[in-house]
């Protein structure tokens, strides 16, 4: 492959995201990968897909309706790009049907713990399925016979629905052909059966059994032909005029009303589905063959999840990791004086979920309750229904602190989350922004304003994962508890401008986006080419979720073909191609898949031997750099910069059981070695855990 022209030599963003998938199903695919968590695999990726067909599938369907003739950065029509994509989505489909049934679900079986079809129920099994149904099931049930009078009922986004092939006359003498039972959303997907009657440990039934198995009970009289399960995806990205609002709270509440009804872009049906039900469908939603994927198993395969949830057997999953709380944050800083005396002392870096997220509930705590901290500034991206840390900032406030909170409300699917927080916050007096209206606010900050000596010292956390404690045990982040006096004096300069209005000041040290962020990144890799141009030495080091900013992309190839070696550790989409004669031959494309989620933005230039590194919340996309708020910070303490070097790039760059190499043609291949393995999420549990 070649370069052509100045453009640069783009992948497609919607197949270079299902190839990471592909990387996930292959976690659930290694027998090494405990079973319960072989089975976790598989639900991430039917989640995974779920979240693509509603975004960026939608997307896809929109340009087709659109800009049909447009050329993408990728070089595709979108006609081109979604034959392509639905391709490889329907191969993957079926890799991950086969793993599921034919592997996974056996084997789970064999070691007491699975799934109790009505094919094989026993007699006590069935008598137990059907009291359970005619209790708890079937009154909630509401079967609608498709007539004039009865038109396709509303369906919503990914819920669980049958369509019942029938036959015979009912009471009114109407003859039965079809009809839908809609699963009412109240009603659990997943049964426990009691050990004595499942006869398993962990025997479970889920709700599309029970409904299938006793559907006909619900058309008196009439023959049941059929039953079978079936969900629709719809189009879930949000819209709101930008400028016609002027509440975004309400405008956004209103809009989240509808996205249940959104376009259908996928159709998943029951294997068995005869194809005049299957078109009769497609009809309905108007949908195409290639837009309907048979399932053999659960429709909602992400609903499994519950099962790995539910089940405690320590002989079926990673061994339990503990992360350590690090000093001094482990010691007796009982009062807020000494937590804040520890901070000013030095920089702290912390690195989750190897490292607690405690130190951070710490810091905000201890702002909470000390009476000298008279402001808390916080931005909140994602952080969960039940957060303690959003209960100490309602704390703080109730305290009669000056509490001021940017919140995101277009984070996607946590904006109703958001909404309720915004919501509390504003009742105890919190000031509540909602950044700015076109750029969604995704960086993570937190600053604390103290009275020290007649003077307001200020203390602050930066990171680059969310305020969220559940996934602070699962995604790979960094995080720096600093009290740098320009480092804090530029946090409270971007909160002015979140909250304000003036015209923007020039930072010190935080490099933002959508202003200065995108610019030095790129200035650097342009030193770093210059430098390999004049025969020094040169080195770019990057790791992120995903790549596909073009201009950035761009500059990587040129700092390529002048000899600078770049390193990349991409977890996600990629749209760099690596290692391509003429183009990208001096850069490598690695992407490490474990038991955590590779979550952080560290980016590392030689500059001469100064080195410069940066933690960071944006990934290198045209979203990050010019639509939303991010920052980049340097780490500055030597001791805590060579930590980051080895934990982000050393350690990842010498794995060989979880990483992947990009190739030259696109695909990625395992990097294996048995003989010295060096697996990178074991190595920083041994070396930063407990």
């Amino acid at each position: 492959m070649e370069a052509s022209g100045t453009s640069p030599v783009l992948s497609n963003r919607e197949l270079s995201i299902l190839k990471f998938n592909e990387r996930v199903l292959a976690m659930a695919e290694r027998t090494d990968t405990p079973l319960l968590e072989r089975l976790r695999y598989l639900c991430i990726v039917g989640s995974n897909l779920d979240e693509f067909f509603e975004i960026r599938m939608a997307s896809l369907k929109e340009q087709q309706r659109q800009t049909p003739e447009l050329v993408g950065v990728d070089g595709l029509t979108p006609d081109e790009a979604f034959d392509r994509v639905q391709r490889a989505v329907h191969v993957l489909v079926d890799r991950q049907n086969r793993l599921l049934t034919g592997d996974v679900m056996p084997k789970l079986l064999e070691q007491g713990v699975g799934l109790i079809y009505s094919t094989a129920w026993t007699d006590l099994q069935r008598e137990w399925a059907h009291g359970l149904f005619q209790r708890d099931v079937m009154p909630l049930l509401t079967p609608i016979g498709l007539d004039p009078a009865h038109p396709f009922p509303r369906v919503y986004n990914k819920s669980l629905n049958f369509i019942v092939a029938l036959s015979g006359e009912d009471a009114f003498g109407r003859e039965g052909h079809i009809a839908i039972v809609q699963a009412p959303r109240a009603l659990p997907r997943m049964i426990k059966v009691p050990a004595e009657i499942a006869g398993i440990p962990d025997g479970f039934m889920l709700l599309t059994t029970l409904i299938s198995a006793f559907v006909g009970e619900l058309f008196p009289g009439m023959d049941v032909q059929g039953c079978y399960q079936w969900r629709v995806t719809r189009n879930s990205d949000l819209f709101v005029d930008e400028e016609e609002i002027t509440n975004l709270r309400q405008a956004l509440q209103g809009e989240l009303s509808q996205r249940n009804f959104g376009a259908s872009v996928r159709l998943e049906i029951a294997h068995a589905m005869p194809p005049d039900l299957e078109l009769f469908l497609q009809r309905e939603f108007g949908l195409g063959p290639a837009d309907t994927y048979r399932v053999n198993g659960p429709v909602n395969l992400a609903r499994l999840m519950q099962l790995c949830n539910r089940v405690s057997r320590a002989d079926l999953e990673y061994p339990p990791y503990r992360p350590r709380v690090p000093a001094p944050f482990d010691g007796d800083l009982e009062e807020p004086a000494e937590l804040f005396a520890a901070i000013a002392a030095r920089d702290h870096l912390l690195h989750h979920p190897y490292q607690s997220f405690q130190p951070v509930l710490q810091f905000l705590r201890a702002a909470a309750k000390d009476p000298q901290v008279v402001g808390i500034k916080q931005t909140i991206y994602r952080t969960g229904e039940d957060s303690e840390l959003m209960g100490l900032l309602l704390t703080a406030a109730k305290a009669g602190k000056e509490v001021t909170v940017v919140v995101e409300l277009m984070a996607r699917f946590d904006e109703q989350t958001n909404i309720n927080w915004a919501a509390r916050l504003e009742e105890v007096g919190a000031h509540v922004s909602y950044g700015v209206v076109g750029h969604k606010t995704h960086a993570k900050m937190a600053l604390v304003l103290r009275r020290e000596e007649g003077r307001i010292r200020r203390y602050g956390h930066l990171g680059t994962g969310n305020y969220h404690p559940r996934t602070a045990r699962l995604y790979t982040d960094f995080g720096l508890l600093t009290a740098n006096p320009q480092m804090c004096e530029d946090m409270d300069q971007v909160f002015s401008l979140l909250t304000g209005l003036g015209s923007r000041r020039a930072l010190t040290l935080l490099l933002q986006s959508p202003f200065t962020l995108h610019d030095t990144l790129i200035g650097m890799v342009k030193s770093e080419t210059e430098s390999a141009r004049a025969g020094k030495r040169a080195r770019i080091m990057a790791k992120m979720n995903s790549l596909l900013e073009p201009s950035m992309i761009e500059a990587l190839y040129n700092a390529s073909r002048a000899g600078v070696r770049v390193d990349l550790i991409v977890r996600g989409a990629c749209a760099l191609q690596a290692g391509v004669p003429g183009l990208s031959e001096n850069i490598r494309v690695r992407s490490i898949i474990g038991r955590f989620l590779e979550h952080s933005r560290v980016f590392y230039f030689h500059r001469e031997g100064e080195g410069a590194l940066y933690l960071s919340s944006a990934d290198w996309m045209d979203r990050n750099f010019f639509r939303r708020v991010e920052l980049g910070f340097p780490v500055l303490d030597k001791n805590l910069r060579r930590r980051v070097i080895d934990e982000a790039f050393t350690f990842a760059l010498r794995d060989n059981q979880l990483a992947w190499s990009m190739q030259p043609d696109g695909r990625y291949l395992r990097v294996r070695n048995r003989r010295a393995p060096m697996n990178l999420h074991q190595h920083l549990m041994a070396r930063l855990g407990g």
